[in-house]
């Protein structure tokens, strides 16, 4: 065998494609010439040491192509697979590593270590051929091949949280499988959190009666958690799949949902309720009182015998103070340990909890907070907040996980955080040495789920979470984003075979919307902006589908429409559908007054968004809204002539937990001089601040055929931000996107 392949690599085709369709990319590779031909005929052969490999090959092989290979106690010479243990020079002796040849009778794995068979599987999954619904057994060509790869960073992570929204046991095991065929190695686990208890305590029984489920003023209950056998289940599912699931137990913030269960952990007593909304709030773990660290230790003493992993997270994030500054227990530790100030007094927290868990043979993560006051001994720190955190650590000599919002936070917009963005990510910060570089384990997606239940999850991380993937284990010192993409494109077929519903890898549109007063029409034009996509419209409020009208050119509304937008790569329906709202009435293009200015924060502070026609969408935060803080809105349209006025509707935004409410009221006015104005009435929303969700909800009404040439539009600001709120003292956001006059 290795005679042949020096054969082949010294008769290398210079004509062969200098690519290799596998992501991530391996660390050095050569095509060969030919293919194999694997199918049921293709023998086995494996020892004692590389059974379970073979078992894995074998289930993958049944699930995708109906056949499993035949075992043989020998090495064979033509039609053979082989798995085989030995230490590999070639790719630094590194245990994750493996060796790869595939020849026109042969392929051979070999790794120092099971786990590097295992990836070295990984690559072989790529390679072999998408199966059709009916296919030829020879069509089943393996390019041949010879690659030596391996790992740059030992930690490639994802963070799931399943507070924010609940996720199946299924889905998580399923994710378990999408991380290794990434050949990423690390589930971080979010299992505490405001909004949630996800893990069974059998200590504390009602963490997971009460701390596991939130209600909402509508009577709607939302939740759920994992038994201990499911935790089991899980984690030993991903050994099996050689990944460490690191379990993170929020302390001493991000903790209201236990706090709710046992108001005594608090600082005040309570009551508290479990959080609906998102955010940080202020009541958090007393650090005064002895019962809470009792009741800690009882749960990570039960956390640690559930999970195997050498760190357990203990989080450490967006901890306010204000409470531990009021509480008189909190004082007298301070003073008895003499502590500076309450920022000593969560480093003493944590350090405590360091401690115990050192003695039960654990070590602690904690996020980048935990620096402030005094890092613990023996802290491995995950830096989020840019990373300043993971510099500092890393220059005392402590080890550090580098996730920073602006690249690895897979819950932001596409338009905030696209996969050019994430492939050029650098986990060594510039300002490390090279020694203090050794410190950087390596990297995490963080999926945060404020936004994104289950069933969105995917969107959110495919196919930025293939591109950290690369960046984690090839490293690549050249970032050349064309070539990453191109092979992207066939490891799309891969996603779609295991079913996985990816969005896009850009910004997909960009509009060109105008209305021609004149004609009464919007004009429209859409610029497909990521190569290889299908645009499919409708105008009637169906959903696309790649039936529907494919766009081919400008598009003309002359009465108000509900556009809505699918991409589609094939036939597969690529990222959510795109809606936009094209409104037609007497107020299109018509002059708006403001009373009291808008932030120039969103659309520049323009007035002329209220009346361009075009409706604001699902997320303020990109356009479309203009906004108002700390201060009524009030706004004048000029018709410019006395019209006749049927319906007038205001379209405002709700995402409460950012400090975005609907108005108290809106009540509108009309004059025929823009002197004298008469009150038409007031209209009100039933709406529960409670409610996280982020909407666009209208406030209408019907004006009984009344005739004006101006309208005068007031909506009340609520201004009070209630106490239970966790942005309790902030400034009340108005957010308005368009008035209609009809």
């Amino acid at each position: 065998m290795k005679k042949l392949i020096t054969f082949l690599v010294a008769v290398f085709i210079l004509n062969s494609p200098a690519q290799i369709n596998v992501i991530p990319k391996p660390q050095s590779f050569n095509l060969l010439q030919g293919h194999f031909i694997l199918s049921p005929d293709t023998k086995i052969f494996f020892n004692d040491e590389t059974k379970r490999i073979k078992e894995y090959l074998n289930e993958f092989l049944k699930s995708t192509l109906g056949f499993e290979l035949d075992t043989t106690e020998f090495p064979q010479k033509e039609k053979s697979l082989t798995l085989i243990l030995n230490p590999i020079k070639e790719i630094n002796y590194n245990g994750e590593g493996y060796h790869l040849i595939v020849d026109n009778e042969e392929i051979l794995i070999e790794a120092s270590r099971e786990i590097g068979l295992f990836y070295g599987i990984q690559t072989l999954k790529q390679l072999i051929p998408i199966v059709k619904e009916s296919y030829e057994l020879n069509e089943l060509k393996i390019p041949c091949v010879e690659i030596f790869d391996y790992p740059k960073f030992k930690w490639r992570g994802l963070n799931l949280d399943c507070c924010r929204h609940f996720m199946s046991k299924e889905f998580i095991k399923r994710y378990i499988d999408l991380l290794a065929f990434q050949k990423m190695n690390v589930l971080h686990w979010h299992l505490t959190e405001d909004q949630g208890w996800r893990i069974e305590i059998k200590k504390y029984p009602e963490l997971t009666k009460v701390g596991a489920f939130r209600k909402y003023d509508d009577g709607t209950v939302y939740g759920g958690y994992y038994t201990q056998d499911d935790i089991k289940e899980i984690v030993t599912y991903a050994q099996s799949r050689f990944i460490t699931v690191v379990p993170e137990i929020e302390m001493p913030g991000h903790s209201t949902a236990a706090i709710a269960t046992y108001p005594q952990l608090s600082c005040t007593g309570g009551p508290f309720e479990v959080g609906t909304l998102w955010g940080v709030y202020k009541d958090i773990y007393c650090a005064g009182n002895e019962e809470t660290f009792n009741f800690i230790e009882d749960v990570l003493s039960e956390v640690i015998e559930l999970f195997p992993s050498k760190y357990i997270h203990i989080g450490g994030d967006e901890a306010p103070k204000d409470r531990w500054q009021n509480c008189p227990k909190c004082q007298q530790r301070i003073k008895e340990e003499g502590l500076a100030d309450e920022h000593e007094l969560q480093s003493y927290f944590i350090k405590r909890v360091e401690n115990f868990l050192n003695s039960k043979g654990k070590e602690i993560i904690g996020w980048d907070e935990i620096l402030e006051g005094g890092l613990a001994p023996g802290a491995t720190v995950q830096s989020w907040r840019g990373t300043k955190g993971a510099i500092d650590a890393a220059k005392m000599n402590h080890d550090v996980i580098v996730s920073p919002t602006s690249h690895c936070y897979f819950d932001y917009p596409i338009e905030t955080t696209d996969v050019p963005k994430v492939y050029s990510f650098n986990p060594i910060p510039d300002e490390l040495n090279e020694e203090e570089a050794k410190h950087v384990l390596g990297s995490e997606g963080n999926m945060w789920t404020e936004y994104a239940p289950q069933h969105l999850v995917d969107y959110r991380l495919f196919p930025r979470l293939t591109a950290l993937a690369e960046v984690l284990w090839t490293y690549p010192n050249e970032r050349n984003y064309e070539e990453f993409a191109s092979r992207l494109q066939k490891f799309y077929d891969k996603l779609d075979e295991m079913n996985v519903n990816y969005t896009y890898e850009i910004q997909p549109l960009t509009f060109s919307e105008k209305f021609d007063l004149e004609k009464n029409q919007f004009e429209i034009e859409i610029g497909i902006n990521q190569k290889g996509l299908k645009l499919y419209y409708t105008s009637d409020g169906t959903e696309p589908t790649v039936k529907s009208n494919e766009y081919s050119g400008k598009l003309i509304f002359n009465k108000s429409t509900e556009l809505k937008i699918s991409l589609f790569r094939n036939s597969k329906k690529v990222g959510e559908t795109i809606e936009k709202f094209y409104s037609i009435s007497k107020s299109n293009n018509k002059t708006v007054t403001l009373t009291n200015a808008a932030s120039t924060r969103f659309e520049g502070g323009s007035s002329s968004i209220l009346t361009d026609g075009v409706r604001g969408g699902n997320n303020y935060r990109i356009g479309g809204y203009l906004g108002f803080q700390s201060t009524d809105f009030e706004a004048t349209i000029d018709l410019e002539t006395v019209t006749d006025i049927i319906k007038i509707t205001t379209g405002f935004f709700t995402a409460s937990s950012s400090l975005v409410f609907l108005p108290e009221y809106v009540e509108y006015f009309v004059s025929k001089d823009g002197v004298n104005f008469i009150s038409l009435g007031k209209v009100t929303q039933i709406f529960s601040i409670k409610d996280p969700s982020w909407r666009r909800i209208d406030f209408s009404l019907d004006t009984n055929k009344s005739k004006a040439r101006y309208i005068k539009i007031f909506a009340k600001n609520q201004m009070s931000v209630p106490e239970w709120h966790p942005a309790f003292g902030g400034k009340v956001w108005l957010m308005i996107d368009e008035i209609i006059v009809e």
